[in-house]
């Protein structure tokens, strides 16, 4: 079985932080490619188990040629079954790549720090519980035609969803380390003044306070989303629409 986990970030200094060291524990090799400044994609995936897509600065509807390239990668994702984790703009590049809309909350709210999630369903053994996650975005997703949700927040209703067995997409950021976090909150200090966003301290404090538990969720998830945990199945061809012309 192949031992390669591919991830794709979008900035030269874009760190998979926690994620990263987390699928590395469980015994996999790191491919790490930033399209944004040439790095080419996979064609085919046949040497690796698993694919994440992270976050980054731009919009999913900002047409770039390596926002093409990722869409169609997320096409042969899900068209051969690999399993795939999308983080924030990850997770809205799937949904584009399914067909649906990405865009701004209505009322330009932003979340930044710390936010809640619900589970949306009974029984889900990935969200079983409400828990406090840790956010950075300003745009969010309309839920796929034939995805299931699993998490819905206050300002932005789609956190989490999942297509098939496999492919999953979440607005939240569970691979921000301490050092990260603090980065974050300094280059971009500009931002924690848009409507919604959270000061630094607070975010500080929100992570003492939940960091555990998502750290928790993170080795739960990546138990079962990793080949060896939940069952592979292909998604289903009519979901899937041209992002772009």
């Amino acid at each position: 079985m192949p031992q390669k986990v591919l991830l794709v970030m979008h900035q030269p200094t874009s760190d998979p932080g926690r994620v990263g060291e987390a699928i590395r524990t469980r015994g996999f090799d790191l491919d790490m490619r930033v399209p944004a400044i040439g790095d080419p994609l996979p064609e085919v995936m046949d040497e690796h188990a698993a694919a994440v897509i992270f976050g980054g600065p731009m919009s999913v509807n900002d047409d770039h040629p390596f926002l093409r390239a990722e869409l169609k990668l997320i096409e042969r994702l899900l068209d051969a079954g690999t399993p795939y984790l999308g983080i924030c703009l990850g997770a809205q590049l799937m949904a584009r790549a399914l067909g649906t809309r990405v865009c701004e909350h209505p009322e330009g709210l932003r979340e930044i720090g710390y936010y809640k999630i619900t589970p949306a369903q009974e029984d889900c053994p990935l969200f079983a519980a409400p828990m406090m996650v840790y956010q950075w975005h300003r745009e969010g997703f309309d839920l796929p035609t034939g995805s299931t949700l699993l998490a819905t927040g206050d300002y932005f209703e789609n956190q989490a969803f999942r297509v098939g067995k496999n492919a999953y997409g979440i607005q939240f950021h569970p691979e921000v380390t301490e050092a990260m976090n603090r980065r974050w909150t300094q280059k971009a200090a500009h931002m924690l003044s848009d409507p919604g966003a959270q000061s630094r301290a607070e975010q500080l404090e929100g992570r003492r306070r939940y960091d555990d538990g998502l750290r928790a969720w993170l080795d739960n998830f990546l138990d079962h989303w990793l080949p060896g945990g939940a069952v592979e199945t292909r998604a289903p061809a009519a979901l899937r629409q041209p992002a772009f012309s």
